[in-house]
C-alpha cells in the first residue's frame, strides 16, 4: 500500500494536458467484444481500473496488445464466455458493462456482480430491466448473474433511471438486436456519446447521440474501428480546483471545453472560475471566492442532476472549494447516500460543515485548513481530499492512494509539475 506526503500551502502554477476519460475508456474497452475484427483505441489513461478492464477481457481471451503507453489494440476474434474471477469484478463498477455485448455475442454466460466504490447501493435492475425488454432471461443464483437470450429483438425501452452503465449496456445490447430500438431517458454524458460514436464507426446505426431519446437501428455485425477517447471533464476540474484552493494559477491543454458549461455555471456560484483559450483552459490567480446567495440573500443550493446537469461525480471538489468560499452554501448528492460521509476529515481539518444527512450538508466558509492524518474513502473523495491538503499548511499524509490511482492517471506527477510538494511513499 502506498501514501501521499504533501505539504501544502504552495501554489501551483505551469501547464498539464489530462489523461483520457476513465468512464469513456471503460465501456469502449467493453464494446470490443461486439466484433471479431481488432479495434485500437487512443489516449487509454493508464489507471488501475483499465488495467482491472485488461485482466476481465484477456480472461474472455481477447487479445490485447499495447501499442505504446496510451494505445490498445484489442482482438476479441475468439472469446471464450469462461467463469470471471469475482474478486476482479469486484474491484470494479465497470465489470457490469461485459453484459451488454457478450448478451450480443454469445447469448448465454454467468457474471459475478460489479464492485466499485462503497458510496452507497448502486443498483443493477435498470440493466437488468433493459436486457428483459430486448427478450433476456436473466437469473440470480449463486452470486452470479445467468443472462441467456436465443435472439435479441429492438424494443422500445424506457430506462427507469438515467443510468450511465444502463444506457451503455442497453445501447452495446440494442446494436445487434433485429429490428429498431428506442432507448428513452437514456444517460447522455460525454463518455455515452464517445460510446455512441465508437460503435456507429463499427457499423451500427446510433441516431440522437448526445440526447436523452437514442434511436438505433439493428445490424447484423460490427467491424474493427479505431477511435481516440476525449479528456476527462472530472480529471480537469479537480485541477481546476486544485489551482484554485492554492491561490494558482495554470493552464490545462486540450481540457474539452465543449463540456464543461454547466459545470462552469455551477462553480461560477462559488466564486471560481476560468478562461477559455481555444481547447485550453486557464485558471486565474485572482478568483472571487465569494458564494452567490439566492434571491432574498437565501442559502444556495448545489444538487446533482443528470447530464447536462451538475455530475455527482465533482460533490466531493466542489465541497472542499466551498470551504474555501465566502458565505454558506448547501449541498445535496439524492444519488449516492455515502457521498458525503468524506466531510468529517474535512472537519478535522478546520472545515465548517454541517452534515444535515447521509444526502445533505451545509458548508460555511472560508476557513484555513490545517495538516492533517487522513486515508481516502473513495475515488472522487480521495482526490477532493488531495485538494484540501494542498490547500492545508504543513504536511498531510494521505493513506490508501490506491483509490485515487483507479480513476487518475500519475497524480503526483502531474501534481509535483505543477508545483505541489507531493511525494509517494511505501505506507
Amino acid at each position: 500500500m502506498e501514501k501521499f506526503i504533501i505539504n501544502g500551502g504552495l501554489p501551483l502554477s505551469g501547464e498539464i494536458t489530462p489523461s483520457g476519460n476513465k468512464n469513456a475508456a471503460l465501456p469502449l474497452m467493453a464494446a470490443c467484444l461486439l466484433t471479431d475484427e481488432p479495434v485500437t483505441l487512443h489516449n487509454v489513461p493508464d489507471i488501475l481500473d483499465v488495467k482491472a478492464m485488461v485482466r476481465l477481457l484477456e480472461s474472455l481471451n481477447v487479445k490485447i496488445d499495447y501499442l505504446d503507453k496510451a494505445t490498445l489494440r484489442l482482438d476479441a476474434s475468439d472469446i471464450h464466455p469462461a467463469n470471471l474471477d469475482p474478486m476482479i469484478c469486484r474491484r470494479i463498477r465497470a465489470s457490469i458493462l461485459l453484459a451488454g455485448p457478450l448478451i450480443s455475442r454469445v447469448g448465454e454466460f454467468l457474471l459475478p456482480p460489479p464492485g466499485g466504490d462503497v458510496i452507497g447501493r448502486r443498483r443493477v435492475d435498470t440493466h437488468i430491466l433493459a436486457f428483459a425488454g430486448l427478450g433476456v432471461e436473466t437469473h440470480y443464483t449463486n452470486n452470479h448473474f445467468h443472462f441467456k437470450s436465443s435472439q435479441l429483438t429492438g424494443a422500445d425501452i424506457l430506462m427507469d433511471e438515467a443510468s450511465v452503465t444502463g444506457t451503455e449496456n442497453a445501447i452495446m445490447a440494442c446494436v445487434m438486436a433485429k429490428g429498431e430500438s428506442i432507448l428513452r431517458n437514456a444517460a447522455s454524458e460525454p463518455h455515452v456519446q464517445e460510446l455512441c460514436q465508437l460503435l456507429n464507426l463499427m457499423g451500427a446505426k446510433i441516431e440522437n447521440i448526445g440526447s436523452n431519446t437514442l434511436h438505433i437501428t439493428g445490424v447484423d455485425r460490427l467491424h474493427g474501428a479505431e477511435f481516440t477517447i476525449g479528456p476527462d471533464y472530472l480529471e480537469v476540474v479537480s485541477y481546476i480546483g486544485a489551482a484554485v484552493v492554492t491561490g494558482g494559477s495554470i493552464r490545462i491543454r486540450e481540457a474539452g471545453v465543449e463540456h464543461l458549461d454547466m459545470i462552469h455555471l455551477v462553480m461560477n456560484r462559488l466564486g471560481v472560475t476560468w478562461e477559455c483559450s481555444g481547447g485550453d483552459i486557464i485558471v486565474p490567480s485572482e478568483q472571487v471566492l465569494e458564494i452567490e446567495p439566492d434571491l432574498g440573500n437565501a442559502i444556495p443550493e448545489i444538487s446533482v442532476m443528470p447530464w447536462p446537469s451538475f455530475p455527482t461525480d465533482l460533490m466531493s471538489i466542489a465541497i472542499v472549494l466551498a470551504t474555501q468560499s465566502k458565505g454558506s452554501i448547501l449541498f445535496h448528492d439524492w444519488m449516492y447516500p455515502s457521498r458525503m460521509y468524506f466531510t468529517d476529515k474535512l472537519v478535522g481539518m478546520g472545515a465548517q460543515i454541517v452534515l444535515c444527512d447521509p444526502h445533505r450538508c451545509i458548508v460555511q466558509g472560508p476557513t484555513p485548513l490545517n495538516a492533517e492524518y487522513l486515508e481516502s474513502p473513495d475515488i472522487r473523495a480521495g482526490m477532493a481530499l488531495v485538494l484540501a491538503a494542498l490547500s492545508a499548511q504543513g504536511k498531510s499524509v494521505l493513506r490508501n492512494v490506491s483509490q485515487i490511482d483507479r480513476g487518475y492517471q500519475e497524480v503526483d506527477q502531474k501534481l509535483a509539475k505543477l508545483g505541489a510538494d507531493i511525494v509517494r511513499v511505501e505506507d
